[in-house]
């Protein structure tokens, strides 16, 4: 029997038929931390969503614009202090540096004894820069131990799917790892196929549909696990041309959660596979053996390796 073409999806940049015209896919999720999907209407502002932005921003972005934000605070009241004359006690006159330290001082609540402000303005300015200072303080140290403590799943997953057979019928895997030493516990796993579509008004919308795994649930998770879905007559990608999921935007959306037994708390993590993170007529590569000491041994460099199928009935 012939191979089953209706599943040969193709790399990007690659075409299918003399003339086909290669055209941007909108992925569902982020590739890579590139967002391909444009939206307006929406103001996405630093400061619309400040506490998430400051949870989601990197370590660095989060350093230098806690330090940026440091700064403009004490120049602010630095040039406050300095366009009062006399207001600052031995502080020498002109000297703006002086201001601007005499504020970082007020700020962080530690005064030396030198400087010190003088008259009821200046110490008005000072009262409203020490409950600033405080809120700044409490609110770095929340982030921090936020940010610190945000359950993170170290789960890995395959770079691609494979689909292949298995005992002759199509089967489509995912490769599923635990990057941790610690389990995770009752772990769920669903697997969607997302389509672009149009309703009966024209308007273009997302299905997503359910596929259904020989196991969604595993107890624990202490390696690593092989999601698989059966392309039998019952699956919603049977009997699908392959025209009709690439004008679909076809992608396989896995998403898992759990519980990270050390600490307690629930644990997520997602990805997203389209055309040509798909190969095709292959299985993943072993990656567990035993050794003569009777330890069982897993490579996780072999993690992502595929290997084509020898024979396919």
């Amino acid at each position: 029997m012939r191979k089953n073409r209706q599943f040969a999806w193709r790399k990007r940049g690659t075409r299918t038929m003399p003339g086909a015209v290669d055209r941007v896919r909108a992925h569902v999720l982020e590739e890579n931390g590139r967002d391909d999907v444009v939206r307006v209407g929406l103001n996405h502002g630093v400061f619309t969503d400040l506490y998430h932005t400051a949870l989601t921003a990197s370590w660095w972005r989060f350093f230098w614009g806690s330090l940026l934000l440091y700064i403009v605070v004490n120049l602010f009241f630095g040039e406050l202090y300095f366009r009062m004359p006399g207001g600052i006690a031995n502080t020498r006159p002109g000297m703006f540096s002086d201001c601007f330290f005499f504020s970082v001082q007020t700020l962080s609540t530690v005064g030396y004894g030198l400087m010190a402000p003088v008259g009821p303005v200046a110490n008005t300015i000072v009262s409203v820069e020490v409950l600033v200072g405080m809120m700044f303080n409490a609110l770095g140290t929340g982030l921090v131990f936020a940010r610190f403590s945000r359950p993170r799943a170290r789960i890995l997953f395959s770079r691609r799917a494979v689909l292949g057979r298995e005992e002759g019928v199509p089967i489509l895997e995912v490769r599923i790892a635990n990057c941790r030493r610690s389990l995770i516990l009752a772990m769920d796993i669903e697997v969607t196929l997302a389509l672009l579509a149009r309703d009966e008004a024209g308007r273009l919308m997302r299905q997503f549909i359910p596929l259904k795994l020989v196991q969604s649930h595993a107890p624990i998770l202490r390696f690593v696990f092989h999601a698989a879905h059966v392309i039998d007559e019952n699956s919603p990608l049977h009997g699908r041309a392959l025209t009709q999921l690439e004008e679909g935007d076809a992608e396989i959306i896995v998403t898992v959660a759990g519980t990270d037994e050390i600490t307690a708390q629930g644990v997520f993590a997602r990805t997203a596979y389209s055309f040509e993170h798909i190969a095709h007529h292959h299985r993943f590569a072993g990656m567990v053996s035993h050794r003569e000491d009777g330890h069982v041994v897993v490579d996780y460099a072999r993690f992502h390796d595929v290997e084509p199928l020898e024979s396919i009935v």
